[in-house]
C-alpha cells in the first residue's frame, strides 16, 4: 500500500533525515570551478577597480569648470599633462586645467569628471570643451564595483561566467567548493537491453537520462546499469553502490506490483520514510535511508523518472550543497484548457510560440522525446479543476 505524501511534504521529509550530510570543501583552479557551488562566503580583500579611472577617450577635468559649456561658448581649460591607460599619474588637476586621458586611465587627483574626446578641441596646450559633463559622468570610482571587506558572492552560489568575472577581478584563483556529491544510478527491469533489443524488450533510457541530470547538477556519477528483476541481483547492486556513493538512485521497481522489489529491499537494509507522491507523473516514488545514506526509487517511466528527479531529488542535492535556488521562470499565457481532476499536483510539458503563448505537450509518462520538444514545463495544483485558456502560467525550466 502506497503512503503518499504531496511533492512539499516529501521535499521537507527529505531535508530532515539528511539535513546533517555536508560535503567537504576543497579548493580547484579558477579555469577549473565552472559547475561548482561555492563553500564559504568570498569576502573581498580590496576595491575593485582599485583606483577611479575614466571610461572613455578623452580629458579629466573637474566639471564646474565646463558648466554653461556650449558649441559657441565653450570653456577653456589649459592642459597640464596626459595619463594613459595601465599607468599611475601624480598629475594633481586644478581649477581651469585638465589632463588628456586614455579609457581606463587613472583619474587625476583634484578630477571628478572626463569629457568625450569628440567633445573637445585641443592644440598648443590650450583644450576648448563643447559640452558640460556632471560630476562623475564618465568615470568609475574607487570601490564603485566592489567595497573591501564586501561579500561578493555567497557560499552556495553555483559558479558560472558571471562568478568567474568576479572572481577574476578579485585575483581568487583557487576557489573553495564543495566537493561533488556522487550519485549512483541503478536500472532495474526484465525488459531491458542496449544493443539487439529483441521483441518485448526496450533500451535503458533511465541509466543515461539519470546519469546526465544528475552532472548538470554538480554531481559525480556511478552509473552501475541495468539490473535483472532479480531479488539478490538488486540487493547486491544496492549495497556495492552504498559502499562508494552518497545517495543511490534506483529507477524501475517501485510501485505496488508483485515483481516490484525496490521498497522491500529498502526495508530489509534500512528504513523507508515514504512510499507514493500525489504528483502526475511520478506517484510511485519511494525515500528511505541505508547505511545512513539517502535512497530513491524512481519510477522505471522515463519521462515520470525525470520528473521525479528534477522536483524531489535536485532538493536534496541543494541542499546537501547548501545552493542557492535559482529558479528560472517565464510568465506566458495559456494556450488551450488543460482539464485535471486527479487529485495531484500535476506536472505538464509546454512549447512557447511565436505568441508568446504556452501551448501544453500532451504525452504519456512512456514517452520520452517531449522534453527535447518543450521549452519548459508547468504546474496544475492539486485538487483544482485545470487551467484556463488565456490564463498567465509560470514555464519553469527542464
Amino acid at each position: 500500500m502506497l503512503k503518499v505524501l504531496t511533492k512539499d511534504e516529501a521535499v521537507k521529509c527529505i531535508r530532515e533525515k539528511t539535513g546533517a550530510m555536508r560535503p567537504e570543501t576543497e579548493y580547484v583552479n579558477l579555469n577549473s570551478a565552472r559547475g561548482r557551488v561555492l563553500s564559504g562566503d568570498i569576502l573581498s580583500n580590496e576595491d575593485v577597480p582599485s583606483f577611479s579611472r575614466t571610461v572613455v577617450d578623452g580629458f579629466a577635468v573637474i566639471a564646474k569648470d565646463t558648466f554653461g559649456a556650449s558649441d559657441s561658448i565653450p570653456a577653456q581649460l589649459e592642459t597640464v599633462g596626459e595619463v594613459l591607460m595601465g599607468e599611475d599619474t601624480d598629475l594633481v588637476i586644478e581649477r581651469g586645467r585638465c589632463a588628456k586621458i586614455s579609457t581606463g586611465g587613472m583619474l587625476p587627483k583634484g578630477a571628478d569628471a572626463a569629457v568625450m574626446v569628440e567633445h573637445t578641441e585641443s592644440e598648443n596646450g590650450l583644450c576648448l570643451v563643447y559640452k558640460a559633463v556632471s560630476p562623475n559622468e564618465n568615470i568609475t570610482k574607487k570601490g564603485d564595483d566592489i567595497k573591501e571587506g564586501e561579500i561578493a558572492l555567497k557560499s552556495g552560489r553555483r559558479i558560472d561566467t558571471a562568478e568567474t568575472a568576479v572572481l577574476a577581478s578579485l585575483g581568487v584563483y583557487e576557489v573553495p567548493v564543495y566537493k561533488k556529491p556522487v550519485i549512483a544510478v541503478i536500472s532495474t527491469g526484465d525488459e531491458l537491453e542496449n544493443d539487439d533489443v529483441t521483441a518485448g524488450k526496450i533500451r535503458d533510457v533511465n541509466s543515461f537520462m539519470l546519469s546526465c541530470a544528475a552532472m548538470q547538477y554538480g554531481c559525480e556519477v556511478i552509473t552501475y546499469g541495468a539490473v535483472k528483476d532479480d531479488r539478490k541481483l538488486i540487493k547486491s547492486a544496492v549495497s556495492q553502490c552504498l559502499e562508494k556513493a552518497d545517495c543511490v538512485i534506483i529507477s524501475g521497481g517501485s510501485s505496488a506490483g508483485t515483481r516490484d522489489m525496490t521498497v522491500s529491499i529498502l526495508e530489509e537494509t534500512g528504513e523507508v520514510y515514504f512510499h507514493g507522491l500525489a504528483m502526475k507523473p511520478g506517484k510511485p516514488t519511494i525515500f528511505g535511508m541505508a547505511g545512513g545514506k539517502p535512497v530513491f526509487g524512481l519510477p522505471g517511466h522515463p519521462l515520470a523518472a525525470y520528473f521525479v528527479f528534477r522536483l524531489v531529488v535536485t532538493e536534496f542535492i541543494k541542499s546537501l550543497t547548501g545552493t542557492e535556488d535559482r529558479e528560472i521562470v517565464t510568465v506566458a499565457r495559456l494556450s488551450e484548457n488543460v482539464p485535471s481532476n486527479n487529485g495531484r499536483e500535476e506536472y505538464l510539458c509546454v512549447k512557447i510560440n511565436e505568441n508568446n503563448e504556452a501551448v501544453p505537450l500532451h504525452t504519456k509518462s512512456g514517452i520520452i522525446s517531449v522534453l527535447s520538444k518543450a521549452d519548459g514545463f508547468i504546474k496544475i495544483e492539486r485538487n483544482t479543476e485545470g487551467l484556463f485558456k488565456g490564463g498567465f502560467v509560470e514555464v519553469y525550466r527542464l
